[in-house]
This record gives structure tokens, sequence and C-alpha cells, in this order.
């Protein structure tokens, strides 16, 4: 019976350490998805000022170059381009994804600035407020890696430290 007792406890124990990290890893993929992001968009100004690709065909190729929860944003914006138009279509699919991210609040609005100009003006406008996104991006970028340093091992720390205490209140 004892031996069920230790099991139990080290069940909760290492449980509320990997929920610990858990809520930690998504300061770290934060960081990750705005800075991936960046990239996307950096790729996406690129083509439409020296290729003639279309928006559609522009995403579709950043979709297979991204990681999966960016990806999905630029793929869903595609498939909403058949019925809506670059703006709306953008906005929907990052309504729709952003349960899919680590991307708070504040990563969406910025985001969704740029459907503002998207596929309305010409090349120059486009990249203007692509050159603005990725300036509000900078900042939540640099926001997130603050909150990332400073959260990450309280996180890590905290799950571990309930857990000894859970585990001590039941011994």
């Amino acid at each position: 019976m004892q031996i069920i007792k230790y099991i139990f406890l080290l069940v909760i124990f290492l449980s509320s350490s990997k929920i610990g990290k858990m809520l930690a890893q998504r300061y770290y993929y934060r960081v990750q998805e705005l800075e991936e992001l960046k990239n996307a968009l950096n790729l996406f100004k690129t083509k439409i000022k020296f290729t003639y690709e279309t928006i559609p065909e522009i995403f579709e190729e950043i979709s297979k170059n991204i990681t999966k929860n960016i990806s999905n944003i630029f793929k869903s914006t595609v498939k909403g381009l058949k019925d809506f138009s670059v703006s709306q279509a953008w906005e929907q699919a990052i309504e729709s994804e952003k349960k899919n991210t680590n991307l708070n609040e504040e990563d969406i609005r910025v985001i969704k600035l740029l459907s503002k100009q998207l596929g309305i003006t010409d090349i120059e406008g486009q990249i203007s407020q692509i050159e603005i996104t990725e300036h509000f991006l900078d900042t939540q970028i640099k926001q997130a890696q603050q909150e990332k340093e400073k959260n990450q091992k309280l996180y890590q720390k905290l799950g571990t430290t309930m857990g000894l205490v859970i585990v001590i209140l039941l011994i």
C-alpha cells in the first residue's frame, strides 16, 4: 500500500513539473512564431517586389517554407481567396488560426494591420504596409523575448515547487 502512495506522489510531482514546463514553452514558441512570421513577410515583400507571381502563389510558397502554426495562416488565406478579397481572407485566416498559435492579442492586432493594404494598393503601397507590419513585429519580438526571459524560468520553477508542496502536504 505504501508503494502505491509513493508512486501516486511521484506522478503528482512529475505532472506538475510538466505543466510548468509546458507553460514556460509557450513563451519560447511565441518568440519563434513571431520571428517566423517576420521572415515570411520579408519573403512576401521580396516576392512581390521582384517577381510577377500572384498573392495566392506567393502565399502557397510561403506556407511550404515555414513552420506549421504560421504556415496555416497562409494556407487558410489561400483557401479564403476563393470567396473573399485578399484583405478579408487574411483577417479570416488569422481569426480562425489564432487559437492554434502561441501569439497573444497584441500580436494578432499587429498582424491584422497588414490586411489594410493587401491586394488593394499598388506594389509600393503593399511593400510599405509590409514594412510597417515588420516594424511592429520587431517591437513585439523584443517584448516577447523580455517576457520569455522573465517568465520561462518562473513557470518551470513554479511547477516544480507546486508539485513539491502538494507532495509534502499529502505525506
